[in-house]
């Protein structure tokens, strides 16, 4: 199991160096994130100066992208890297998909399903095994002169995952894809009951299994030696499961735990603008379902109790802001990553 770091919008500069803080402390690889800036150059840059850490997104936006422009970039990433690089992709939501960005949006998980297919179209293109041929319900692509083909390289297994939390995009990644980019609001028994089994019979449409599918699985890690240290990062993590939780798609999670009713809570509360109280709704029986909070020398065992042959990467949603707050605590986050990787 690889241990990760998320990370989002920042300069080239200030990734790179992370990237090299990062590697001597001994995390496998990064994560970034897509919101206000996209990951491309900052992966670059992180690869350049961390030549041992392997890059992800989770996840970049791709209904607003042509799966040929993903597939181009992947496959660039791919080769610069020396095969350090797997595409995550994810739907985003209505609102960002046809307000912000001024794309086209339909029904989500059928758009996914066929956007993944036309990628994969552009990938056995490039690698010059079939001419490129994919006519979808969604996208159409015909054409790729030899001049305008990339040029191969020795690493065109090119990795494709997707975000899911409903059981059609679930099974769509079990089908088409090689990994799930698990939301970060989840609990075991959500990926037990919920996740894994429509993963299941997504891989049985192509005759594979779960199994054959890596789950990647961003964590509310909360480390600290006392109440008073972990209590900032505790706090964020109560806001942050309040804020995805009441969102109408994610009622289930809380109705699955006995907790029925949260999500109509905490969108009232939303619509107040009482941020305090938002937070507040997550107990603490809540926080042993959706983070994981334990003291420093105990935190990689308490992620291996719960992940391990589950996750094959688990990210750590909140080091990065302790880091930059906490700059001595990257050698701790470091450490965790060792014990759970085995490496020295």
């Amino acid at each position: 199991m690889q241990f990760d770091l998320m990370t989002g919008s920042s300069s080239w500069e200030k990734t790179a160096e992370l990237a090299m803080q990062l590697e001597k402390a001994g995390f496998s690889g990064m994560l970034f994130t897509e919101s206000d800036q996209v990951p491309w150059m900052m992966i670059a840059a992180a690869a350049t100066a961390a030549p041992t850490l392997e890059f992800t997104t989770g996840i970049a936006v791709a209904l607003p992208r042509s799966p040929m422009i993903s597939a181009q970039i992947a496959w660039e990433l791919a080769h610069n890297t020396g095969g350090r690089f797997r595409l995550g992709l994810g739907s985003q939501v209505r609102g960002h998909v046809e307000r912000r960005y001024g794309a086209t949006w339909d029904k989500p998980a059928p758009q996914m399903r066929d956007y993944v297919q036309a990628f994969k179209a552009c990938i056995r293109a490039f690698r010059r095994e079939e001419k490129l041929h994919h006519e979808g319900p969604y996208y159409q692509l015909s054409l790729l002169p030899e001049q305008w083909s990339p040029p191969r390289h020795e690493y065109e297994d090119i990795k494709i995952d997707i975000s899911a939390v409903g059981p059609y995009m679930c099974r769509v990644a079990g089908e088409l894809c090689d990994g799930v980019h698990v939301h970060p609001m989840h609990s075991m028994h959500y990926i037990n009951n919920r996740l894994l089994p429509e993963i299941e019979r997504g891989a049985a449409l192509t005759g594979r299994s779960a199994g054959d599918v890596d789950l990647m699985v961003p964590v509310f890690t909360v480390p600290g030696d006392s109440p008073e240290e972990r209590e900032p990062m505790i706090a964020r993590t109560r806001t942050q499961i309040a804020f995805y939780g009441s969102t109408p798609n994610y009622a289930f999670q809380f109705d699955d735990l006995g907790f029925s009713g949260t999500t109509a809570r905490l969108r009232e509360l939303m619509k107040k603008g009482d941020l305090q109280a938002l937070a507040n709704t997550i107990t603490d029986e809540m926080l042993e379902h959706f983070a994981l909070v334990a003291r420093w020398d105990d935190m990689a065992d308490a992620l291996n109790a719960r992940y391990a042959g589950v996750a094959s990467r688990v990210v750590t949603y909140l080091a990065s802001a302790d880091i930059r707050q906490n700059p001595n605590n990257l050698a701790k986050w470091g450490e965790i990553s060792r014990a759970l990787t085995g490496t020295s």
